[in-house]
C-alpha cells in the first residue's frame, strides 16, 4: 500500500513546495516562503542600520551585536532584535547562513517559549525565515527548534501559530524530521488549525499535513486526530478555495484503511462525485484518485461510490478529462 500511495505522489508530478493551479487565481499549497507580516515600525537609527545591512555586504557586525541583544535582560531589547533579526533574513537570502553561522540559532530558539507574546512571534517567525535555507534545517532541528514550533502552535498568536506551521514544514522537508515533528505533538494541533484558522491558517495547515503524512505513521496520527472531518468539508465548499488543497491531502492518506473508513463516515463520497461533476479538471483528476483508492479492493465502496450516481460524471470524465484522469477512470471501471 505504501508503494501505491508513492506512485500517486508522483503521480502528481509535484510535491508540496512547488504544486500550483494552472490558469487559477491560487496556488494549491501554501508557499510557506517567509513571514507576511509586513515591515515594522523602528526608530530612524534602527531603520538606517536595517537598510544599511539589507543594502550591503557589511552586514555581519549588525547581526553579531543583534544576536548578543538576544540575550540581553530587556524584553525590548530582545523584541528589537528578534524583529530585526527575521527581517534582514526575510529580505536578503545570503543572511539566512550568516545569521545562523553567528550564533542566532539557540537564542532565537529559546524565544519561542517566551510568555510574551510578540516576543514569542518574532523568535517563531525569525526560525521560518532561516528554515528557507536548506543549509539550516538541519542545525536548526538539532538545536531543539521542533518542540517550541509545536508548543508555539497550541498557544502561539494566529500569525505564530500560521508561521510555525510554515517552519515546520520546512523542517519536514528532511526526511528524518518527519517522525520528530509527528512525535512531537504537531499533527493533532496542524488537524486543528486546519479546522478553525483562518484562509491563510488552512492552507499553511493543509501544506504542511500534505509533507508530514507522506509517512505512514503521521497518516495514522492524523487520522486519529479527526483530520476526515475538515478535509470533507474543505472539498464540499467550492467557496473556500480549499478543494484541490484538502483533495490532495486526503490523496495521501486514503491508502490506510482507518482513512477510508472515517472518509466514507464524514459523507466523503458525494462529496467526491460533486467534484469529479463540476469540479475543475485538476479537481477532478485528484478526486478520480482518491475514489480509485477507495474502491480498491472494496466491493462494498465501490456500490457505495456506484449508488452515489458516480457513473455518469466517470463515464463523462473518460471522454473530456486529462490523460492522467481517463486511465484513473479506466482503472476504476475494470474492477
Amino acid at each position: 500500500m505504501e508503494a501505491e500511495i508513492h506512485s500517486n505522489y508522483a503521480y502528481m508530478n509535484r510535491n508540496f513546495s512547488n504544486i500550483s493551479l494552472t490558469n487559477d487565481d491560487s496556488t494549491a499549497f501554501s508557499e510557506c516562503n517567509s513571514d507576511r507580516s509586513g515591515e515594522f515600525p523602528t526608530t530612524s537609527v534602527q531603520s538606517k542600520r536595517l537598510l544599511l545591512a539589507c543594502a550591503t555586504e557589511k552586514s555581519d557586525d549588525l547581526i553579531q551585536q543583534l544576536v548578543i541583544d538576544l540575550e540581553s535582560d530587556s524584553i525590548e531589547d530582545q523584541k528589537q532584535a528578534a524583529m530585526e533579526l527575521r527581517l534582514l533574513a526575510k529580505n536578503k537570502p545570503e543572511n539566512r547562513i550568516k545569521i545562523a553561522k553567528l550564533g542566532a540559532i539557540k537564542p532565537l530558539i529559546s524565544l519561542i517559549s517566551s510568555p510574551d507574546p510578540e516576543l514569542q512571534e518574532h523568535g517563531v517567525t525569525a526560525i521560518l525565515n532561516l528554515s528557507l535555507c536548506d543549509e539550516n534545517k538541519e542545525v536548526l532541528a538539532s538545536c531543539g527548534a521542533i518542540r517550541p514550533l509545536v508548543r508555539a502552535l497550541r498557544v502561539g498568536t494566529p500569525t505564530g501559530k500560521e508561521n510555525a506551521a510554515c517552519a515546520l514544514l520546512r523542517l519536514s522537508q528532511l526526511e528524518e524530521n518527519k517522525s520528530a515533528i509527528g512525535r512531537s505533538g504537531a499533527i493533532p494541533l496542524l488537524v486543528d488549525l486546519l479546522e478553525t484558522g483562518n484562509f491563510r491558517g488552512k492552507k499553511d495547515a493543509s501544506t504542511a499535513l500534505y509533507s508530514l503524512c507522506s509517512i505512514k505513521e503521521n497518516k495514522i496520527r492524523a487520522v486519529e486526530a479527526g483530520i476526515m472531518k475538515p478535509l470533507v468539508e474543505l472539498m464540499a465548499d467550492f467557496e473556500s478555495n480549499m478543494v484541490d488543497k484538502a483533495a490532495f491531502v486526503v490523496s495521501v492518506l486514503v491508502g490506510l484503511p482507518e482513512a477510508k473508513g472515517a472518509l466514507v463516515e464524514e459523507g466523503g463520497i458525494p462529496v467526491l462525485v460533486e467534484i469529479v461533476e463540476v469540479g475543475s479538471q485538476r479537481q477532478k483528476e485528484v478526486a478520480v484518485v482518491i475514489l480509485l483508492q477507495l474502491c480498491d479492493g472494496s466491493v462494498v465502496y465501490r456500490n457505495m461510490v456506484a449508488r452515489e450516481g458516480a457513473i455518469p460524471p466517470l463515464v463523462a470524465l473518460s471522454q473530456t478529462g486529462t490523460k492522467r484522469a481517463k486511465q484513473k477512470v479506466c482503472s476504476i471501471f475494470l474492477m
